[in-house]
C-alpha cells in the first residue's frame, strides 16, 4: 500500500488545517491539479474529522495522517477512514502497534541504524525526516550504494525550487512538502492557488 501511495505522484502535500470545513474543497483543489494523495498532520484538533471529510467526499484521493506518534492516534485514523499514516520516527512500539491495527506506515529515518531497523522489520519505505537539516541530498544519495533497496520521501526544508533535485535521486519516488497548501492559503480559500501549485508540482518528474 505505501509502495503505491508514493507512487500517485512526485509531491505528498503535509498539510495542516485548523477549519475540517475546509478539508473538501481543500481536496477538491488538490485533485484538480493532478494531486492524489494528501498528509493531513495530527497537529490540529480538526484534523481528524478533515481526514474523515475527505475519505467521504472525496474517495479519489489517497488521505492519510501525519505526525503519528502513538498507537492510540494510529487507530483513531483508521476510525476516521484514513488510508495510511506517517511518523517523524519510529519506536518498536509503535510499530507493533501500527502492524496490529493494520494501519500501513510511513515511518520517519534520519540515520543508517535507523533505517536498517525499519528494514529488520519488513520496511523498505520510508520519511527522510528532516531532510535538510539531516544531511541533505548528498546525505540520501551516499545511502543509496549501501542499502539500494530503500524508497524515500524525503520531508522538511524541500520546496517548488528543490523537489526536482531530490526527485532526481533514483530512491526517491516522492518528496513530502508544504508549500502546496500552506495555512495561510487554506485559511483565505485561496483554492485557485493552490490548484496552480498542485499543478506544478504534479508535472515534476524524476526525469527534470
Amino acid at each position: 500500500m505505501i509502495t503505491h501511495i508514493m507512487a500517485a505522484g512526485p509531491v505528498m502535500p503535509v498539510i495542516i488545517i485548523e477549519n475540517a470545513d475546509d478539508a473538501v474543497p481543500l481536496a477538491e483543489a488538490l485533485l484538480a491539479g493532478g494531486i492524489r494523495t494528501a498528509e493531513i498532520t495530527l497537529r490540529t484538533p480538526s484534523a481528524l474529522q478533515a481526514i474523515e471529510n475527505i475519505a467521504r467526499h472525496c474517495p479519489e484521493i489517497n488521505v492519510g495522517a501525519g505526525t503519528i506518534t502513538t498507537e492510540e492516534q494510529a487507530y483513531q485514523v483508521v476510525e476516521a477512514g484514513g488510508k495510511f499514516g506517517v511518523s517523524p520516527g519510529s519506536t518498536a512500539k509503535l510499530i507493533a502497534g501500527c502492524s496490529k491495527i493494520g494501519l500501513p506506515m510511513l515511518y520517519g529515518a534520519q540515520s543508517l541504524s535507523e533505517m536498517m531497523a525499519l528494514v529488520e522489520h519488513g520496511y523498505h519505505q520510508m520519511k527522510f525526516f528532516p531532510a535538510s537539516a539531516a544531511g541533505g541530498i548528498a546525505f540520501l544519495k551516499s545511502v543509496h550504494s549501501p542499502m539500494p533497496d530503500i524508497q524515500f520521501c524525503p520531508t522538511g526544508g524541500i520546496n517548488q525550487q528543490n523537489a526536482a533535485d531530490w526527485l532526481s535521486l533514483p530512491h526517491v519516488p516522492c518528496v513530502g512538502g508544504s508549500w502546496l497548501a500552506p495555512a495561510d492559503l487554506i485559511s483565505s480559500h485561496d483554492f485557485a492557488e493552490i490548484t496552480k501549485r498542485a499543478q506544478a508540482a504534479s508535472n515534476l518528474r524524476q526525469s527534470d
